[in-house]
């Protein structure tokens, strides 16, 4: 089974991390919820709370395929400020496994120089921070071991574009007509 991880931190736009987390579960795509917080407790930027899994502290990433970043604000600052997740971030990148992000996120691997290269997609006008890359404006991007995609209304096309990378073009494509989705 594949095993992904999104990162909650206070401010996560909702629509982008639990849209993503619904389709992948029921894509049995195993996804672990990490707060970067100090408790489990998290609050999205619309004020509602959820219960992340776990926390970052003591979080066992062996096995894991992908990391999932979601956008929002602050949550994206809080994110970009959390040195252990970035330092994770890092050592995915360096042994080429893959790292998805939405909206907002995708600068904190701009930032870090990791897009440098690569086609990218984020949140308008966050483009300067995706520093090195070409930004593009289409829903969803994949460049080698980064999807990145564009805000809370393209999150069902990201969360379909990691279950495309895990199970392939027809899976997804299944999934999204389960929930009756189109493009």
């Amino acid at each position: 089974m594949q095993k992904t991880a999104i990162f909650l931190a206070d401010g996560f736009e909702e629509i982008e991390a639990l849209a993503v987390v619904d389709l992948l579960r029921r894509a049995k795509i195993d996804v672990a919820m990490v707060s970067i917080m100090e408790s489990k407790s998290v609050y999205g930027s619309h004020g509602i709370a959820v219960e992340a899994d776990t926390v970052i502290e003591g979080f066992d990433f062996d096995g894991v395929d992908m990391l999932i970043l979601p956008g929002g604000m602050p949550g994206t600052t809080n994110l970009d400020a959390c040195e252990p997740l970035k330092a994770k971030i890092k050592e995915f990148n360096d042994a080429g496994k893959m790292l998805a992000a939405i909206c907002a996120a995708p600068t904190v691997y701009g930032k870090m120089g990791l897009l440098s290269g690569k086609r990218a997609t984020c949140y308008p006008g966050r483009e300067p921070d995706l520093l090195g890359a070409t930004a593009v404006t289409d829903k969803v991007v994949k460049d080698g071991n980064f999807i990145t995609s564009r805000g809370a209304g393209t999150a069902i096309d990201f969360a379909l574009a990691i279950i495309e990378h895990f199970q392939g073009v027809n899976a997804a494509k299944d999934m999204a007509e389960k929930i009756v989705y189109t493009a």
